[in-house]
């Protein structure tokens, strides 16, 4: 097949320990994919050096993730990242939904102007990696080794032992702590033995990268139900960069997923959906089955589960990759802030807190719509026909339909950090949601003020002394006052990965000082809602 990508090739460089036999670091994760370079990165940008494994030499073959969602681009731009993304990816905010030859209905994901985020960006998952190989080495922090293979896993109460294999020999690491972002099949958790709790769904999916010159189509996500070129099953259409197009077709639970690879089959349904008269170039095939499940527990001592080596949903609504990148902001201001001797190691039990009813839902909103894409019975079939009928001309029946619930940030609403609402609100983001972005009187925007460090966000009013977090005065009239509910002496307390961790009506001086110990899990209240 064709490549618009040429994959780079990474030099094998022989570690300082094939000449000891060991050696030690404060920090070893494990997969050089999405996730585990954006740990590393975050870590590097804490001012916190690791060691990156990684048993290939190259970014990913194919496409993979491709739809990078407005909260985990407000990740990377805090990363440095965001206006790469923003440069050549595929910006979109519009869906489209069609039952057989029609349109049932479309949706606006970000109706309102203001933010510097989109909805979402269309990027192949290698350019993301490119970027990021680039941005660790830069960074100086992170020693990335290809080509050096995990082979065993030893757990202790002080660190983890690891064994590692390279072209060149094997040594021995011992690391204080161990971030598992090895994916799917992770190697760690095979080697702890650690198994997956929920669903295999029996039905399977190609996904097929095509390149279409000229093809005259809006950057938008259109999604099919039984449509006239593909009867009784479902498809689903993005733009990508470098007139790339992703492709899914629904193949049912009996395909044969050998067959279905073959290039003529695949060329076959394309020119079925596209016309005899379209021509393209076919570059990357893969066929897959849902899966919605994860571990029962993200953190097993000093090693911690990030991405999909913790759980796995279903492609649809791309909370795959972007659940991964939260889980990395979630996690690495915590230990960055544990190793810096700012924090108790008790606050990183708040990962388990915070992450897994995030899993959860992505896993619920998964489940729910493969369940409405693939109905299990000719009823559920009636059911969803008659939904997508009614959704063209009445509202409620578009919120029965399910094409793909799309990634949207987590709000950790019962975790052990927050300090709840002592006054009413009746807007604004509460303890637990992200920040809302907006736009500020000097050209900026607020989420570019936010992240890395404590913020307290003070609306119209001198800003208290509070030992330990920066200060940030906004006027109380405009944008942001109105998108944080503010009047004036508002205060938000802000987390490091710019989720609100306590507000205030009137800042209160000793109020926000409670509610600073709680977010760095300092009271012994954080432990136990913790535990």
């Amino acid at each position: 097949m064709p490549t618009t990508y040429a994959n780079p090739r990474y030099s094998f460089r022989p570690p300082p320990e094939l000449a000891t036999g060991e050696g030690r670091a404060r920090v070893v994760i494990v997969g050089a994919g999405v996730v585990g370079l954006t740990t590393a990165l975050d870590l590097a940008r804490h001012g916190i050096a690791s060691i990156l494994l990684d048993d290939d030499d190259t970014v990913s073959f194919g496409s993979r993730a491709i739809c990078w969602s407005k909260r985990t681009l407000e990740i990377y731009d805090r990363l440095g990242l965001g206006q790469k993304l923003l440069d050549k990816g595929v910006t979109w905010k519009v869906g489209k939904v069609f039952f057989k030859d029609r349109l049932a209905y479309e949706f606006d994901l970000l109706p309102e102007p203001g933010h510097r985020m989109p909805a979402f960006v269309n990027l192949q998952q290698y350019y993301l990696e490119e970027w990021l190989v680039a941005a660790c080495e830069a960074s100086g922090l992170v020693d990335l080794r290809w080509k050096n293979r995990l082979q065993e896993v030893s757990p202790r109460a002080d660190g983890v032992g690891l064994e590692v294999a390279t072209p060149a020999g094997h040594y021995r690491l011992e690391a204080e702590w161990l971030l598992a972002c090895d994916g799917a099949r992770s190697t760690v958790r095979e080697r702890l033995g650690l198994p997956f709790e929920g669903q295999v769904f029996r039905d399977r999916f190609l996904i097929a990268d095509v390149v279409i010159e000229g093809f005259a189509m809006p950057a938008e996500r259109r999604f099919w139900f039984d449509p006239p070129f593909h009867p009784g099953q479902s498809v689903l259409l993005h733009k990508q960069p470098d007139s790339m197009w992703r492709i899914d077709f629904q193949l049912g639970a009996e395909a044969d997923p050998e067959a279905e690879k073959e290039p003529e089959r695949v060329r076959a349904r394309i020119r079925a959906m596209l016309g005899a008269e379209v021509p393209f170039a076919l570059e990357w095939v893969s066929v897959y089955t849902f899966r919605c499940r994860r571990l029962e527990r993200f953190r097993h001592g000093r090693i911690f589960f990030v991405g999909d080596s913790a759980h796995q949903v279903s492609p649809f609504g791309a909370r795959g990759g972007n659940g991964g990148v939260q889980d990395a902001d979630n996690l690495v201001w915590k230990l960055a802030a544990v190793l810096d001797g700012r924090a108790p190691e008790s606050l990183l039990d708040s990962y388990d807190a915070e992450r897994i009813p995030a899993a959860d839902e992505n896993i619920l909103h998964s489940t729910r719509a493969t369940d409405f894409i693939t109905p299990r019975s000719e009823a559920a079939r009636a059911y969803r026909d008659a939904v997508l009928l009614l959704a063209k001309d009445h509202p409620f029946a578009r919120a029965m339909v399910n094409a793909g619930r799309l990634s949207t940030p987590h709000v950790y609403r019962e975790s052990p950090l927050s300090t709840a609402d002592g006054e009413a609100w009746s807007g604004g983001p509460a303890p637990g949601a992200p920040a809302i972005d907006a736009p500020l009187p000097e050209g900026e925007f607020l989420l570019g003020r936010l992240g890395g460090e404590p913020v307290l966000l003070v609306f119209g009013a001198s800003a208290p002394t509070v030992a330990g977090v920066r200060i940030l005065r906004l006027p109380a009239e405009g944008i942001a006052a109105e998108r944080w509910d503010a009047r004036p002496g508002t205060t938000y307390l802000v987390r490091p990965d710019q989720h609100v961790a306590a507000r205030f009506r009137t800042p209160d001086p000793a109020a926000i000082a409670r509610a600073l110990e709680r977010m760095w899990g300092r009271t012994s209240e954080t432990a136990r809602r913790a535990a």
